[in-house]
Formats: C-alpha cells, structure tokens, sequence
C-alpha cells in the first residue's frame, strides 16, 4: 500500500479514536452528572455502542498503519519517539479496556432504573468515579502521542 494512503488511514484512524474519546467522555460523564435516569440509559446506550463502532477499530487500525509506515520509512524500532509512543498507548489501552467493561455495567444498571422509574444505585456512582479516574490517564497518554507523532523528538 502506498505510503501517503497508509498515513491518511493512520491520521483518520487517531482522529476517529481520541474524537470519539473525548467525545464519548464528555456526553456519558455530563449526562450521568445531570442525574436524569432516563438521559443517562440513552447516552449511556450509545456511548457503548460507539465504543464498539469507532474506538474497536481504530484500536486495531492504529498499530497496523504505524507498524508499516514505521518499516517503510525505516525507522530504528529504538527511537526514543516510537517506545514513548507504544508505550503511552498500551497505558491508554489498559486504562481503556476495563472503561468498556464499566461502561457496560453502567448502561445495564441505567436501562434498568429508567425502566423500573428508580434511581441509580450507588454502585454506577462509584463505577462513574473508577471510570473517570481511567480516563484522565488514557486522555493525557493519547495528548502526548499525539504530540510525539507529529514532533518525532530525538
């Protein structure tokens, strides 16, 4: 594959992640704050369900696009940049994955509360502040990949 469409993939593809991240982060955390049972099982819902759509596949796309541009330019696999940048992105992977775990439990406990006409238990609350705490790291981890794709320090 030519060089310049595997770096548009690659570019699409951390756009369509941190976008939806952020995205997702703001909708789900500002819903569940406004307390409104029934706005927070329909956030909820499509927060998990665009974590399935964008972030699933651009998790994959990411390191295959950067694996090949990284052999076709052919640069040292030691780079201070490109361990920085692996490295960072297994962070906001590890913090990611047990975020899709939460997510669920708390859209289920959500679709039940606005089904039944209760309140949220106590444990999406506490679900919501793990969550959080989780994605403060994952956020910062991807800012700093960012930056370091784009500035390729020495």
């Amino acid at each position: 594959m030519e060089y310049l469409v595997v770096k548009w993939l690659h570019i699409l593809s951390s756009t369509l992640l941190f976008g939806t991240g952020i995205g997702s982060a703001f909708y789900m955390l500002f819903t569940s704050l406004s307390r409104d049972v029934r706005a927070i099982a329909v956030v909820s819902r499509h927060v998990v369900l665009a974590d399935w759509i964008f972030t699933s596949t651009t998790v994959l796309i990411q390191p295959l696009t950067g694996i090949y541009m990284i052999q076709l330019l052919g640069y040292p696999w030691n780079s201070a940049w490109i361990m920085w940048s692996v490295a960072l992105y297994f962070l906001a992977g590890a913090c990611w994955l047990p975020v899709v775990w939460i997510q669920l439990r708390m859209r289920d406990m959500a679709q039940v509360a606005a089904r039944d006409g209760a309140e949220l238990p106590a444990l999406y609350w506490r679900y919501l502040r793990i969550w959080t705490m989780l994605g403060i790291p994952a956020f910062l981890a991807l800012v700093v990949v960012y930056w370091l794709m784009v500035a390729k320090p020495a």
